[in-house]
């Protein structure tokens, strides 16, 4: 029976430029709700009195934590493994 099997897992070392462009999704989508939560009042879905469909879908703070969440799963990896390959 051979216990050679089980390997050590590599470090994964990553620079800096990697890891700002892995963080950028991330940060972004929690900038939107600081500012959903700073100011409550641009969220129209939590008081649409009144208000007709576009301008309950086009809220700014909420386009911020989408844009954030699909850059990181869509985009930021993606970009990762190219800086990685090019050795930035």
């Amino acid at each position: 029976m051979n216990t050679h099997i089980a390997t050590r897992i590599p470090s994964v070392r990553r620079s800096i430029r990697t890891r700002v462009v892995l963080a950028v999704g991330p940060v972004t989508a929690l900038a939107g709700l600081v500012w959903a939560v700073a100011q409550p009042y641009r969220v129209t879905l939590l008081h649409p009195r009144g208000q007709g469909f576009w301008w309950l879908f086009v809220e700014p703070p909420l386009w911020v934590v989408a844009v954030g969440v699909l850059f990181a799963l869509f985009v930021a990896r993606g970009l990762a493994e190219d800086l990685e390959e090019e050795g930035y």
